[in-house]
């Protein structure tokens, strides 16, 4: 058996134990079993050309997806386009333009219409975090339509992970983004401010050269099956990380930043994204941060900020 294959093999006994709902299983357990899963992640990766069946549950046992109402999703298809579409279809048709996979397993139309239904779902919501569209929504749409099996499960993904996951980062003032942004660049001084001044001395701030990368969680930077590999990370661990992933990818070409008269040449378009070393980078790189830094970072995506 190959190592991939063991690795497939020891992610689906996981998957395959009694189903969360089950009666057998204390939530002890299924907090164990999504323990090991993100060990593994961490170790191993998802092995998804051995079992390309084990990132779509991977990725919905993460975000606690569990029901797929296929009769809501259609009632909201059948509502047709929402007030927002002409916006929706200026940025659908450009979404990882590309990357040719991306175009030949989903179409613009699959986009539209999650992206619709989306918004209706909210349209009819109480609560006090209403969303509509805003920018970068179709690139973090993509990586759901992508990897999941059918276009409902997309949907109820794309939806739990935008209003639990990174709530903050779709309001209409990307007030999530922001922050995110202010913070990389806090946290870039601590763990490298030769980097960072040098950045500084050129008038360069995360606002500048990084806003693509932190508003779509890395998905801007091809190639894809990297980004999907950066998301089985930031899906078990959190979203906050995104922010450290950048600051890996600043540091991965780090030598020529440093060498090159005008930077932002180099960092308007990032090199392809490396998944595993952006990571390995990512993880050490919380060590260095002190404890009230890290803990802003955690909550920039979904907790406001009280007033000072």
């Amino acid at each position: 058996m190959s190592s991939a294959s063991a690795t497939a093999h020891s992610f689906n006994k996981i998957l395959n134990q009694p189903k969360v709902s089950s009666k057998s299983r204390s939530s002890g357990d299924i907090e164990d079993g999504t323990k090991k899963l993100r060990r593994m992640i961490l170790v191993d990766g998802i092995p998804s050309a051995v079992d390309p069946t084990l990132r779509p549950r991977i990725w919905k046992i993460f975000l606690r997806v569990n029901n797929c109402s296929a009769e809501t999703f259609l009632q909201y298809v059948a509502r047709g386009p929402c007030e927002v579409r002409e916006k929706i279809r200026n940025d659908t048709f450009r979404t990882l333009a590309t990357d040719r996979g991306f175009k030949e397993r989903v179409r613009e139309d699959m986009l539209i219409r999650l992206l619709d239904a989306f918004v209706w779902r909210n349209h009819d919501r109480q609560e006090s975090h209403q969303f509509t569209y805003v920018q970068g929504m179709n690139v973090l749409a993509a990586p759901f339509l992508y990897t999941m099996p059918s276009e409902l499960e997309a949907f109820y993904c794309f939806s739990k992970f935008i209003e639990e996951s990174c709530p903050l980062y779709v309001q209409p003032t990307l007030e999530g983004v922001h922050r995110g942004l202010k913070l990389l660049d806090r946290c870039l001084k601590i763990v490298d401010p030769e980097l960072f001044a040098y950045l500084r001395s050129k008038n360069l701030s995360a606002e500048i050269y990084a806003f693509p990368s932190v508003l779509t969680l890395c998905a801007c930077t091809p190639p894809l099956d990297q980004v999907l590999q950066l998301w089985d990370f930031l899906l078990a661990f959190g979203v906050h990380l995104n922010v450290l992933c950048v600051i890996a990818q600043l540091l991965l070409m780090r030598d020529e930043v440093m060498s090159s008269s005008s930077p932002m040449r180099l960092l308007r378009t990032f090199p392809p994204l490396e998944a595993l070393p952006v990571i390995g980078i990512a993880v050490t790189l919380v060590r260095d941060l002190p404890t009230a830094l890290y803990e802003e970072l955690v909550k920039h995506p979904y907790q406001m900020q009280m007033p000072a």
